[in-house]
């Protein structure tokens, strides 16, 4: 009997320790964490950023604070975060296209594998004019388009950006050049668009979507094989009808990390993150703003990443972008 109750006494203390061990190996962060967005505000990382950091603040007991540090296409902002210790207090927020653009391009090192992922929504590309254009439908575009190469003026957030990497692939579905203008972010070429700066922008659902609710834009086509119900505005109709193999072209946003953030505080962002991404305010969002609600991360996020790669790098580089070709980096053509 004694010696039972010395077992027992033990094992009592074993699993104490145990306990006490585990809560000093859990990471709550003890100051407000910043998320580096490397666009200006308004755009689709910048709103992205915003709700989703909103909704993790409860799960993760800190504020979340959102820094816009634009420029040079937003490979300024991810150094910065690339570069900050690896203590979990500095995010990066940002598109699955953008990322995966920046070593093409030459601008940064680091590559979309060496990121680990939260991603939380999925916006498509949409084609959209100003409310006075002659341009009724897609079809017209692709007809002023190859009666007039390089004339028609489209506007970006920047070399390998999420619009303009949907302009390079409707160019390269029509077969006809375009002139490419590009802004310092999402929000900047939407408001190009409506002041007829240019003739068309091809930026995200979630950037276009107040103007066109507004009435001061026009939207010609969503670059997916279905149409996109907008509310508020209505039903915009797929690409494919007037282009019946164009590939579905749109990107994914969230958060990020650096791959060798130590795992505690990975496991942190995660438990903060799987709840926030299904948030009813996260649901609202996707509905008033033409995007798709995804709950990604670990392994299913890195996989849609690289499958992204395939096509987003090799446009880059077939429109004589790229600094380094995607075969260097290991990147297969799709």
């Amino acid at each position: 009997m004694r010696r039972r109750c010395v077992f027992l006494v033990g094992l009592c203390a074993v699993l104490a320790l145990t306990g006490l061990a585990s809560a000093a190996s859990a990471w709550r962060p003890v100051r407000p964490v910043t998320v580096i967005v490397p666009w200006p505000a308004g755009g689709s990382t910048d709103m992205t950023a915003r709700v989703l950091g909103s909704q993790m603040e409860r799960y993760l007991g800190q504020r979340i604070v959102i820094v816009n540090t634009p420029g040079a296409g937003g490979s300024i902002g991810m150094k910065e975060a690339w570069e900050r210790p690896r203590d979990g207090y500095t995010w990066a927020a940002n598109s699955s296209t953008a990322v995966i653009s920046y070593p093409v391009l030459g601008q940064l090192d680091v590559t979309h594998r060496d990121w680990l992922y939260f991603y939380v929504l999925y916006a498509p590309n949409v084609i959209a004019v100003p409310a006075n254009s002659p341009f009724r439908t897609a079809r017209d575009l692709v007809e002023a388009m190859r009666a007039r190469p390089g004339a028609i003026r489209v506007s970006s957030a920047g070399a390998g950006s999420s619009g303009h990497l949907g302009a390079e692939t409707f160019r390269l579905a029509v077969g006809a050049t375009y002139r490419h203008v590009a802004y310092a972010g999402g929000a900047p070429a939407v408001v190009a668009a409506v002041q007829g700066e240019v003739d068309a922008v091809m930026q995200l659902s979630m950037e276009v979507a107040e103007m066109l609710r507004a009435g001061r834009l026009r939207a010609l086509a969503v670059m997916s094989r279905t149409p996109l119900s907008l509310e508020g505005y209505g039903t915009i109709p797929a690409i494919t009808q007037a282009l019946p193999n164009f590939p579905e072209t749109g990107s994914y946003f969230g958060l990020m990390v650096p791959k060798d953030m130590p795992g505690e505080i990975v496991s942190a962002v995660e438990a903060a993150f799987r709840p926030a991404s299904e948030a009813p305010a996260v649901q609202l969002f996707a509905r008033q703003n033409g995007v798709v609600a995804v709950s990604l991360s670990g392994r299913r996020a890195a996989d849609v990443t690289e499958q992204k790669a395939r096509r987003v790098a090799w446009i880059l580089f077939e429109a004589g972008l790229a600094k380094k070709s995607p075969a260097e980096l290991g990147i297969p053509r799709p």
